[in-house]
């Protein structure tokens, strides 16, 4: 079983940055074939926002965050950062490290990922 850990939160004014990062351990070639960062503001559903085929390295990001998120993946480190840049009030929410172990299609629905960390609040304000 893939443990994920999620640090780098913090509090950032709009147009701040922050680098998120998900420590991965006890993962294995097929648990954790796609990851990706999902977040979930309050009152909101939890919402894709950027991917990382392990295999590939091939990212995806959703459209809003394009130009201002980047995610890779460090396998020496075993690490995920996402790193987010020209951050917006509207992003203020909790950001969650997900892994799943489908390599076929890409996986944007929550319920698609097999593994969660327990997330990482970032707070954006005025």
């Amino acid at each position: 079983q893939v443990q994920l850990v999620e640090s780098g939160g913090g509090s950032v004014q709009a147009g701040g940055s922050l680098r998120l990062t998900c420590t991965v351990s006890g993962s294995t070639s097929t648990s954790n074939c796609q990851m990706a960062w999902l977040r979930q503001a309050p009152g909101k559903e939890r919402e894709w926002v950027a991917g990382i085929y392990a295999g590939t390295l091939t990212t995806y990001l959703t459209d809003s965050v394009k130009g201002r998120f980047s995610i890779s993946l460090d396998n020496a480190l075993n690490t995920l950062p996402l790193q987010t840049t020209s951050l917006r009030l509207g992003e203020t929410a909790m950001y969650y490290c997900a892994a799943s172990r489908v390599c076929t299609v890409r996986i944007e629905r929550p319920e698609g990922f097999n593994s969660w960390g327990q997330g990482t609040q970032a707070a954006v304000s005025s």
